[in-house]
This record gives C-alpha cells, sequence and structure tokens, in this order.
C-alpha cells in the first residue's frame, strides 16, 4: 500500500434506527474533525430556542466517543431528557490510487470496503418506550440541599475534604533585619 494515495471516502447512508420519529427531527452528524462547541451550539439552538422534542446524534469510527460525549453534555445542560442508544456498524468506501501506474496502463485503483462501528443516540423530551433495548431514562433531579456527591444533572462540585495535617503549609523561621547592615535580628514567622 505504500504506492497508493487515498482519493475519497464515503459512507453508506443508512436509515436512522428509530420507529415513529417526526420527519423533520434533527440529526446531528457527528465527524471526526467536528468542533464539539460547534456541535452543542446548533444542538442546544434547536432543542431551546426552536422548542424541538427530539433531536439524535450519530457517528462512526473515530467519532463514535466524540458523539457519546455531546450525548452528555446535553442530558446535563437540559436534563430530563429520556435516551434511546443503538449501536451497528456502518461501510466505509476507500478509493486508493496508484502512485506509480505501470507505463503502458492506465493508473489502477483500489477499493476497499471496511465496517466501522457506528451508534445512533434519540435525546427525547417526551417519554419512550421504556422496554426497547438500548433505552436509559432521564436522570433524577437533585434538589438544591440535597448531597451531590455523585454525578449531578447541575454540574457541582461535591465538597472537598479537610486538609491533612501534612499538607497545611509549614511556617518558616525568618530572620530580619533592623538596620542595613544586619547587625540585629529579630525572628518573625511567614506562611510558606
Amino acid at each position: 500500500m505504500e504506492n497508493f494515495r487515498k482519493v475519497r471516502t464515503s459512507e453508506e447512508e443508512m436509515p436512522l434506527p428509530f420507529a415513529d420519529l417526526p420527519p423533520d427531527v434533527v440529526e446531528m452528524k457527528v465527524k471526526e474533525g467536528s468542533k464539539i462547541r460547534n456541535l452543542m451550539n446548533f444542538a442546544m439552538a434547536q432543542m431551546e430556542l426552536k422548542g424541538r422534542r427530539q433531536i439524535v446524534f450519530s457517528g462512526c469510527g473515530r467519532a463514535v466517543t466524540k458523539t457519546i460525549t455531546c450525548v452528555e453534555i446535553m442530558k446535563r445542560k437540559l436534563g430530563g431528557l429520556h435516551q434511546v442508544t443503538k449501536v451497528r456498524y456502518k461501510t466505509v468506501l476507500e478509493v486508493w490510487e496508484n502512485q506509480d501506474p505501470p507505463p503502458d496502463g492506465p493508473a489502477q485503483n483500489l477499493t476497499v470496503h471496511k465496517n466501522v462501528p457506528s451508534i445512533c443516540i434519540l435525546l427525547s423530551r417526551d417519554p419512550l418506550d421504556p422496554n426497547q433495548t438500548g433505552y436509559q431514562p432521564p436522570e433524577p433531579q437533585h434538589e438544591a440541599g440535597e448531597d451531590t456527591s455523585g454525578s449531578s444533572t447541575k454540574g457541582l462540585k461535591r465538597p472537598l475534604p479537610p486538609p491533612c495535617e501534612e499538607l497545611l503549609p509549614k511556617k518558616l523561621q525568618v530572620q530580619v533585619s533592623d538596620s542595613p547592615r544586619g547587625s540585629g535580628t529579630t525572628a518573625g514567622q511567614l506562611d510558606h
């Protein structure tokens, strides 16, 4: 393959694996080079400003982890979202061109069919069928005074434990001079 160069990559188009989706549902197609900030700005605008009830995030190959990250951010920011996750394989076609074609013939192309993992995640404000495979109910909402030692939908940090004695700053003994020559000394303490 050292004499070949990738010319083109195309993904097989597959219908979304969810039944009863509205025809105008927004599908966020996450790519390996997509910026999470851009994806989230658009998705949040669709759900909050345009009042959409459902949104689908999909990604394949190296974009799967970024897709999951976007979904988790969306669930934390909005809260109360039902989720259905479907995992499948998608066929990706890669066309490779020979860099050193034979002198008497045309350039040779090589087509590679790859099966890569793919994920589709449906988020919905409306309840979904809890019996379907891949369903996750919304995370419970925490009250203001409740212990937030676990994960929280509001992103609150859990309180830090009290510091150990050996981690507290030690006091330094410093001599301070009264005269410019340093003849008289007094002991003072400074925090380190």
